[in-house]
């Protein structure tokens, strides 16, 4: 009677891991990928024709609302327009502009987040895993959804407005014990590189419309760089475990 009690017994717990081990996994969807852009032509622009960009307003909204202006957006937005070495000096949000000269680019850039974590669904679909002791934790999946949409406006020292948009979203499907902080941030990286890659694609295109001139100036020495559209970042597609004690629903 022992002896058999403690097979179910061994049974059981073997079952219960496993099931706990396998919850833990999760996966990202992006659309469209990082990877999933026309490569565009680069193009050489000379040092005399790269001009500052000044952001001059920047607006940050989630599911609509306004948001305080974050720093690491801001930041990351920049680093894009930088990898592309269109101009020659990037000035944040309440940068110093008294000493670029009459030549500036001003940008007018909005970041529109969307979070759906469906919260309804994950309460009900935790109800149904629990009377099961999480055996069924392995086959119920979760969804969190992120969408970014970012709009820049460019105005050229004479007036001319130039307006940008790009738009990406992704789903992180994860089951019981795969909702971690880190799978989270990992989604919404994927979504604004893929979002900004279209952005700044979009951008280099117009190179010839940032210039400062179409001729070098005479007598100097003319050096160049390569104008080009940031490197795409593969969106992992494999799953990964996240172990559970580490485990939170953010």
């Amino acid at each position: 009677m022992a002896l058999h009690f403690f097979r179910w017994t061994v049974l059981g717990l073997v079952g219960l891991a496993t099931a706990m081990t396998v919850g833990c996994t999760r996966w990202i969807d992006v659309m469209p990928s990082s990877t999933s852009r026309q490569e565009t032509a680069a193009q050489s622009i000379t040092n005399d024709d790269r001009v500052p960009f000044v952001i001059d307003t920047f607006r940050l909204l989630q599911n609509g609302a306004s948001q305080n202006p974050s720093f690491e957006v801001e930041r990351r937005i920049l680093n894009s327009v930088q990898e592309t070495r269109l101009f020659s000096t990037l000035v944040p949000l309440g940068g110093n502009v008294s000493s670029l000269g009459d030549k500036v680019v001003n940008a007018r850039i909005t970041m529109d987040e969307t979070i759906n974590p469906h919260s309804g669904e994950a309460a009900w679909k935790g109800f149904v895993i629990g009377p099961s002791m999480f055996l069924l934790s392995p086959i119920i999946e979760l969804n969190y959804d992120y969408a970014a949409q970012a709009s820049l406006e460019l105005e050229r020292w004479d007036g001319q407005v130039k307006h940008y948009e790009a738009r990406s979203s992704g789903t992180a499907r994860y089951n019981l014990f795969g909702a971690t902080p880190i799978m989270i941030a990992e989604l919404k990286g994927h979504v604004t590189e893929a979002c900004l890659n279209q952005l700044m694609n979009q951008l280099v295109q117009d190179t010839k419309l940032y210039m400062a001139s179409s001729t070098p100036l005479p007598g100097s020495t003319v050096r160049a760089v390569t104008v080009k559209a940031p490197k795409p970042v593969a969106t992992p597609a494999a799953l990964s475990i996240i172990p559970s004690s580490t485990a939170s629903v953010p």
